[in-house]
């Protein structure tokens, strides 16, 4: 029976190329008689193969596996008899090896005696390997990647995996076993090829395989098995077998291995998801492999006639739908083998693609969310802000930053944090998409910083987390923060908040740390004791300095009420503009009073740099101060805008014009002004005529000015007198001056206000202070900076003060500070709160005495940073107690601050201010008897040295003439500190701030009384803008705290004493923080209804006081007076603005050095009459008529002060200790009172005479 054409089974795609061929060359006359069942593969004439068309597949799969059990078998029978051999025949020799190795001396003979020379050891040398080995540990080094060779080999071997892999795909088109030529098919010797190199690195594996067993039994080493010698077979029979070739496919699982040698694979992410793709898709292959194998062959026990014909991408289809248990039905297997596959692989398949896929899509969509690069704008800049990224930090940041205030915001702002944005967090970035991007990850990780382009940003903020319970530990965290990114890029410029003052000295170890290039550390522990401090030297300053570094848009109210004005100044903010060539020449009062009259800008400052290159900021310098070309001045406006005024000024353009918004840039040519002209405008400017006017430049001094620049050369950067020069030069060059011009000039060269050198820096030359300051310049009064107090350390115990020590010393015009602590808690920092209140700018009877309230074991830790300031003391308490407030007089203090430090270790967040909140609720429920306390605040003789307020006539400052006495804790001074914004609404009961509102506009932030960190968190914009307004803002509230300063203090971690020298006294010359009274004085005139700029400027000409605020009552603008006592921060207020009699104005006053002769005079002339104290004059009032006699008086006077200050060393025990002249006797008896002494009391406004005019003493001299 002859096979019919269409009865002849035919394996795979009836489709194919070479099934079209064996059909066509088919004798369709052939004799040969064989059975349907038996006729399997048809032949060719032109493929030796075999003619009966049998099939072959047993010899395929028998060489496979004969070489697995044949390898097998070999490798256990070796074993086997190594093992027999080991325990029949070797017993002996481990013995006497046990037996060599015991014994250390194997040198030598049973005997002791040293081997001979003829003797040989028998035992080979343990440091000889043997060949066996050596190719051993060649081939292990071949094949483990740890060179470029085995990196190469095992890249290669995996390539040639994946195309023999590929040439299964291309062959399993054609029937599961055909007839083929080597010679002809390309394919097969392709696939010939790599298998003679996989059985090449068989080999190699094998002889590094320490356990030859386990390898025999590894995936690889199987998959070997069952592809490498059926190729061989192919070629000897000349027919191809698809067989199990598909288990290439389960190479595929090393891929991420292959990925991690070539360095593509860095992130665990990538590793993870490489991993997971490589598994899923190596089990599917391989399963799509079997079930083509089994259903286009059938069953063996059916003779396989149950066979269909199945693609092996439609097999691949079939698993697909089986793992995802969808199973259309379209395809399925039919063969019982591939039944029973199935019913095994979807237990397994199942499993695998519920777990893999959810998880590799879950890493497929986070890193297509925040991962990736940031690409860089050109043209635009870019920040990098990373730390502690949550919604509040995040929106205050851009809240300030992004402000429509800012003109010139043209930055990107790049988040990088390792934790994705919560829903909230999101919705905020992108309401600022266009220039906010949000990436995950660690500025820890290099990678990630490279994603960021760190190396090319701006800038870097760091944030820090306010509210950590432990500020050492987020400080750390963000130390290394700074490291890793100036390991990365050293000249990042970068801007961190610090939580604790003490850990800013771990930043100066960083190499590449430099705060010259702009690198800025901003603590908020050092500022926020600052603030609260100046708060105690002038209320309401604090809310004052907050508001003007804080954006705040203007908020325009019609009602007349106090919210009005607050707000009007909170618009206010602070800016730095470079000033224009027309101010040149001029002093700083007098630029000063340009700016703010006809500008409508108030300048506080200027930036001086040294001949050196180092700038150094300047506040309220004085008249001895001119103008140079390019000087930078810090200016207060509402707007950026408005600023640009100062650098468009033009004398020739602008000298007429009134309205400050129509100055703008003009088209003059603004040529550098010569030295000549310099000196003559300062000269004209001193003498108070015009330039034409003025005679002051004679022709002589115009014809030799150049030996006058050889003489005395003028640095651009210097700020000297100008005219001083020149008075100096004409000293040498007499010229035709009239007499009286001559004597007017002379007096001028000597008065004590006009030569900056010898005395604004030299108060060693100040006549009459001679005996003083060498006693000062033999003790040590000041830290070696000149820049604080200091006195030698004292023990804890010797400022401890019990609660009836404390009650019967009077203490008046101090400061309590009322401190919750325990051992536990973290330092708050209370040096940074007594630095302001020792600055060497005050003299040491100006000083505020301090008492602390609080835990001794608290504040025993924080006593290694006080002990060196002097008239501190500590009464170990309670601030909840009112018999220990009572104790320190707390009616009479001049401020009481209230600090927690338990406040981070709540977690809800309205209960972290409940004990300052219940301490400030305490203090202002107290009732005071009045007459007691009139008493005590004003008894001459029972208030202790150094806190008496003799005098008040000689200056007009408000805090030197004592106030009337409070009766009830509603009226004592006090400032809070909160953690949480929306606590401030519990402070006073009597405002009706709703819950919502913002810190900033709520009643108690606006009088100052409350204070809370989260308004610093403006600066870290303003500081990126600006880093001179970080300089500006700590020197006005750490009291003249310099970088030198803190390298010292990260070395002895205290305040070192230092003797006097010029040089550090020359520091004390620096203005501070105060209020003008206008109930009386030399402003009196102005205070009932007078004008503010008026007052302005009267200050300014006449004192060197530059007033920027007004402190005034809440209820002044009512008609009917008002018995509450509370005031409000006014900024900068307009020229017009209308004053009252009760306001306080914000000064920044000069330093004062003949203040401290004159309270030497009095202090040893105590109880002396109001008609002597007018005698005890300031630096204004000195007569100039007689100086040698003056200066024979002072020495006198220095003599007394000696002998009075060297008495009162040898009395007993004092309150405060650590100064002779402050020494006390603390058994104090009260006297009665006289009438007349109590009528004085009972005044409230002085009596005293006003102060003499700077320019009225300049007239006299």
């Amino acid at each position: 029976m002859l096979a019919e054409p269409d009865a002849t089974v035919l394996h795979g795609s009836g489709n194919s190329m070479m099934s079209r061929n064996i059909y066509h060359n088919k004798n369709q006359d052939s004799s040969i008689s064989i059975s349907k069942m038996d006729v399997i593969i048809p032949f060719s004439p032109d493929v030796p193969c075999d003619n009966n068309g049998q099939r072959m597949w047993w010899a395929f799969l028998a060489s496979s596996m004969v070489t697995f059990f044949g390898g097998l078998f070999i490798i256990l029978l070796w074993r086997t008899l190594k093992y027999l051999w080991t325990v029949c025949c070797h017993c002996n020799t481990k013995k006497k090896e046990a037996q060599k190795v015991n014994n250390p001396a194997n040198s030598q003979a049973a005997d002791g005696t040293p081997k001979g020379p003829d003797e040989k050891d028998e035992v080979v040398p343990a440091s000889e390997v043997g060949w066996m080995t050596s190719v051993k540990d060649w081939a292990g080094v071949m094949i483990s990647a740890q060179t470029l060779t085995g990196r190469v080999l095992v890249v290669l071997v995996f390539a040639l995996s994946i195309g023999a892999l590929g040439i299964y795909f291309i062959d399993s088109s054609d029937p599961i076993e055909s007839c083929q030529n080597f010679y002809k098919d390309f394919t097969l010797q392709i696939d010939m090829f790599f298998n003679v190199f996989f059985l090449l690195y068989f080999g190699l594996r094998f002889i590094a395989a320490n356990d030859k067993l386990w390898f025999w039994l590894e995936v690889n080493s199987v998959v070997d098995f069952f592809t490498v010698p059926p190729v061989f077979v192919s070629v000897y029979l000349n027919r191809s077998w698809l067989g199990l070739r598909f288990l290439r496919a389960l190479r595929l699982i090393q891929f991420s291995e292959i990925l991690q040698f070539l360095n593509i694979l860095k992130t665990s992410n990538s590793i993870k998801l490489v991993n997971l793709c490589s598994i899923f898709i190596s089990t599917w292959l391989t399963a799509a492999g079997f079930i083509h194998l089994v259903e286009n062959s059938g069953d063996p026990w059916e003779n396989f006639q149950n066979s269909q014909s199945l693609s092996y991408w439609e097999c691949v289809y079939l698993l697909m739908v089986t793992m995802s248990t969808v199973g259309y039905g379209d395809v399925y297997a039919k063969t019982t083998l591939g039944r029973l596959f199935m019913v095994f692989f979807i237990l397994g398949g199942l499993a695998m693609f519920a777990r893999y896929v959810p998880e590799i899509a879950a890493l497929i969509l986070n890193r297509k969310k925040y991962g990736g690069s940031y690409n860089s704008t050109r043209g635009r800049k870019h920040i990098v802000v990373c730390g502690h990224i949550t919604l509040e930090s995040v929106s205050n940041f851009l809240k300030d930053f992004l402000h429509k205030d800012r003109d010139d915001v043209n930055v990107e702002i790049v988040f990088l944090h390792n934790i994705s944005p919560n829903l909230e967090l999101e919705a905020l970035f992108k309401r600022h998409f266009t220039q906010v991007e949000f990436y995950q990850g660690s500025v820890l990780n290099p990678h990630d910083l490279a994603r960021v382009k760190i190396e090319s940003a701006d800038a870097c903020l760091i944030l820090a987390n306010k509210y950590c319970p432990d500020p050492d530990a987020e400080d750390a965290s963000n130390i290394m923060r700074v490291i890793s990114i100036k390991n990365y890029s050293p000249k990042i410029r970068i801007i961190t908040q610090m939580l604790q003052y003490h850990n800013k000295a771990h930043l100066l170890n960083i190499p590449s740390w430099n705060w010259k290039e702009g690198d800025d550390a901003i603590c908020l522990a050092e500022l926020k004791a600052g603030f609260i401090a100046q708060s105690c030297l002038a209320q309401g300053l604090s809310t004052m300095l907050a508001n003007l570094f804080s954006m705040r848009s203007f908020i325009e109210i019609e009602e007349d009420t106090w919210q009005k004005y607050y707000l009007e100044g909170v618009a206010n903010e602070m800016y730095t503009e470079y000033l224009s060539s027309a101010f040149v020449g001029l002093s700083f009062p007098a630029v000063c009073e340009l700016c703010y009259v006809k500008l409508k800008l108030l300048l506080i400052a200027i930036e001086n740099k040294s001949e050196l290159g180092e700038s150094s900021i300047l506040i309220n310098p004085g008249n001895h101060v001119k103008m140079q070309e390019g000087t930078l001045g810090f200016f207060i406006a509402s707007d950026a805008k408005e600023v640009k005024r100062a650098f468009f000024y033009c004398k020739a353009c602008h000298d007429d014009i009134t309205d400050p918004k129509r100055i703008k840039k003009c088209g003059c040519k603004r040529p550098k002004m010569s030295v000549y002209k310099q000196m003559k405008l300062a000269c004209c400017f001193d003498c108070g005529r015009s330039e034409r006017d003025c005679s002051c430049m004679s022709g002589s001094v115009h014809s030799n000015m150049d030996t006058l620049q050889r003489a005395y050369p003028l640095s651009s950067v210097s700020v000297h007198d100008c005219a001083t020069t020149l008075r100096a030069f004409e000293d040498e060059h007499p010229s035709t001056l009239s007499p009286k011009k001559k004597q007017r000039n002379g007096g001028m060269r000597n008065s004590p206000n006009n030569s900056p050198k010898m005395m604004r820096h030299d108060p060693l030359l100040i006549p009459g202070n001679e005996q003083m300051e060498n006693m000062d310049m033999n003790v040590k009064q000041y830290d070696s900076t000149g820049m604080f107090h200091w006195c030698p350390s004292k023990e804890i115990e010797k400022v401890i003060l019990t609660r009836s020590e404390a009650s019967m010393t009077v203490l008046s015009g101090h400061v309590v500070v009322c401190i919750f602590g325990d051992v536990t808690s973290a330092l708050v920092g209370l040096r940074n709160l007594v630095m302001p209140l020792r600055a060497s700018n005050f003299h040491y009877h100006e000083l505020k005495p301090i008492v602390f309230v609080g835990s001794l074991e608290y504040l025993r830790r924080e006593w290694e940073t006080l002990h060196n300031f002097p008239k501190v003391s500590i009464l170990p308490g309670t601030p909840l107690s009112r018999a220990d407030l009572r104790a320190v007089n707390i009616n009479l203090c001049d401020m009481c601050v209230i600090l927690s430090a338990n406040q981070n270790n709540i977690d809800d967040a309205s209960l972290q201010d409940k004990e300052c909140i219940l301490a400030s609720l305490n203090i202002k429920s107290m009732q005071f008897d009045d007459s007691i306390g009139l008493l005590q605040a004003n008894s001459q003789g029972f208030t202790p040295p150094g806190m008496d307020r003799s005098s008040p006539d000689s200056s007009p400052v408000h805090g030197l003439v004592r106030q009337a006495s409070v009766t009830t804790g509603a009226n004592i001074p006090i400032i809070t500190e909160l953690v949480n914004d929306s606590n401030v609404q519990f402070l006073d009961q009597d405002d009706d701030d709703d819950p919502d509102t913002e810190l900033y506009l709520t009643q108690p932030f606006a009088c100052g009384t409350a204070f809370a960190v989260s308004v610093l968190d403006s600066l870290m914009s303003a500081t990126y803008f600006n880093d001179n307004i970080l300089t500006l803002i700590r020197t006005l509230v750490t009291g003249g705290a310099t970088p030198e300063l803190e390298a010292l203090l990260a070395e002895e971690n205290a305040l070192r004493g230092g003797y006097s020298t010029p040089q550090t006294l020359a520091n004390r010359d620096r203005c501070r923080v105060a209020q003008l009274a206008l109930y009386d004085g030399p402003f009196a005139d102005l205070g009932d209804g007078g004008c503010y700029g008026d007052l302005f400027c009267k200050a300014l000409k006449t004192y060197n006081m530059l007033c920027f605020g007004i402190y005034r009552l809440r209820d002044a603008h009512l008609a009917t007076p008002s018995q509450c006592t509370k005031r409000y921060v006014i900024t900068n207020p307009p020229y017009e603005f209308e004053l009252v009699p009760t306001d306080l104005i914000f000064c920044l006053m000069q330093f004062d050095h003949n203040a401290g002769q004159s309270r030497a005079s009095l202090s040893h002339s105590s109880h002396s009459s109001h008609s002597s104290s007018k005698k005890s004059s300031s630096v204004h009032s000195i007569p100039t008529t007689n100086r040698q006699n003056r200066s024979s008086k002072a020495r006198e006077a220095g003599h007394k002060q000696n002998a009075t200050r060297m008495n009162r060393m040898s009395q007993e025990r004092k309150w405060f200790t650590d100064e002779p002249e402050n020494a006390y006797p603390r058994n104090i008896q009260i006297k009665p009172m006289s009438t007349h002494m109590a009528n004085q009391i009972n005044q409230y406004k002085s009596t005293s005479s006003l102060i003499p005019p700077i320019r009225e003493v300049e007239d006299e001299c």
